[in-house]
């Protein structure tokens, strides 16, 4: 039965405070939602310390956990200090030696070959996002070490998929229940500060992953589970919170597809950022027609048709723009519907418009116009496109389901 455990943290640059460790919340949580208690958490650099640490805590704890120090160059030496504490050597795994070759495309050798040994007896974890896979196994005393890669794109995943299943079963809670949410454009902050009001019994737990937050639901019964995420999805906003694994692009592709739709952008303040996103997917050609980034006025009127006048008088951030820039693209690309985005990205205020301020513009020849602005909290440039981004993937998903994108939107709490 394991219920004792400890983390080790590899890395210098957090040890040195270069980078904030994000890897002790994310596993104590998860530890915790199947009853294992973390006892200690070590960060250490990397420079040989791990043997006496290790040495030290597989005596105090049923499982160890290590994150780092897996990589190619001489100081990462975990694997080397795992092998030494469980008393057995280092091998190389094919499996790991196939996929590796299969990543970099080349002959293996040198440093990279280090990549592809685990100490023997061990099992490893294949991972899917990096080139240095995990490994887990007993010491001869009986405690438990799990190795996973540092970078937390690499590791986080690898924990859910392989490291909690097992930690479930062998805690005694057997198969993990718990549900995945996606959360949209809300702040980590905020989510937060709303699991306050979430029953006590409920384990909860977050990863932050681009364009999005991954959101845990575990423990307590089914009940408390829908009325927790009842509460959430009424503070934030019903649209900004969607079950499962799942992406603000990947619910809009799903939509264009299954209704046969195509769509076109105008953009402005994002410069091509939601174009860009539109076409990561192989045969996005089937449903996005193209885009313009129309970030100067010229562009605006002479492309796209954006009247004169509306931008004399109301400007280039505000609704009727919007709308005449969503018309103008759509026209031009002969595309189903259309949606715009033009707004104030920062650091400057624009037109006397704060900084945050963005206008949504959506087109069909079906529905006709509509055009709403959102308020963005300004934690920089690059989050203000990015958040507008989401906010219209997610307003066209709803533009062409036939939804009200106006009244969606003024229920979405403060962003």
């Amino acid at each position: 039965m394991i219920e004792k455990a400890a983390l080790i943290v590899i890395g210098t640059e957090i040890t040195r405070g270069i980078i904030q460790d994000r890897h002790g919340q994310f596993v104590t949580r998860a530890l915790s939602s199947i009853g294992i208690h973390t006892n200690q958490i070590v960060a250490i650099p990397d420079d040989g310390s791990i043997d006496s640490i290790l040495s030290a805590l597989v005596h105090k704890s049923d499982v160890v956990l290590i994150t780092g120090g897996l990589g190619p160059t001489s100081d990462d030496m975990t694997r080397e200090a795992i092998a030494r504490v469980a008393g057995t050597r280092l091998e190389r795994d094919k499996d790991s030696w196939d996929a590796l070759y299969a990543k970099i495309g080349e002959k293996i050798h040198g440093a990279n070959e280090k990549q592809t040994l685990i100490p023997r007896g061990f099992t490893r974890m294949a991972n899917a996002n990096g080139t240095a896979d995990g490994f887990y196994g007993y010491t001869p005393s009986g405690c438990l070490i799990v190795c996973l890669p540092g970078p937390p794109r690499e590791m986080q995943p690898l924990f859910e998929s392989t490291v909690l299943p097992l930690l479930s079963q062998l805690s005694g809670h057997g198969e993990l229940v718990r549900r995945e949410y996606s959360s949209f454009i809300t702040a980590e902050a905020k989510l937060e500060d709303l699991s306050h009001a979430i029953a006590p019994q409920l384990d909860w737990g977050t990863r932050f992953q681009d364009y999005k937050i991954s959101l845990y639901l575990s423990g307590g019964s089914e009940e408390e589970k829908d009325e927790a995420i009842a509460h959430l999805r009424a503070a934030v906003g019903q649209d900004l919170i969607a079950d499962g694994d799942t992406s603000a692009l990947d619910e809009l592709v799903c939509v264009l597809r299954e209704r046969k739709v195509t769509l076109s952008a105008a953009e402005s303040c994002t410069g091509g950022l939601a174009s860009g996103m539109l076409t990561q997917l192989a045969g996005s050609s089937d449903y996005f027609l193209g885009s313009v980034v129309s970030y100067s006025n010229e562009v605006k009127r002479e492309v796209l048709g954006v009247d004169a006048q509306t931008l004399a008088t109301k400007g280039a951030v505000s609704e009727e723009t919007a709308i005449q820039m969503a018309d103008g693209v759509r026209r031009l690309t002969h595309s189903g519907y259309a949606f715009s985005i033009t707004g104030v990205a920062g650091p400057a205020e624009s037109e006397r418009k704060k900084v945050g301020t963005v206008c949504f513009g959506f087109s069909s020849a079906q529905r006709g116009s509509a055009a709403l602005t959102l308020h963005f909290s300004s934690w920089g440039r690059d989050s203000v496109r990015r958040r507008s981004v989401i906010a219209a993937l997610i307003l066209s998903r709803i533009y062409i389901e036939g939804g009200d994108v106006v009244a969606a939107a003024a229920s979405w709490a403060a962003l």
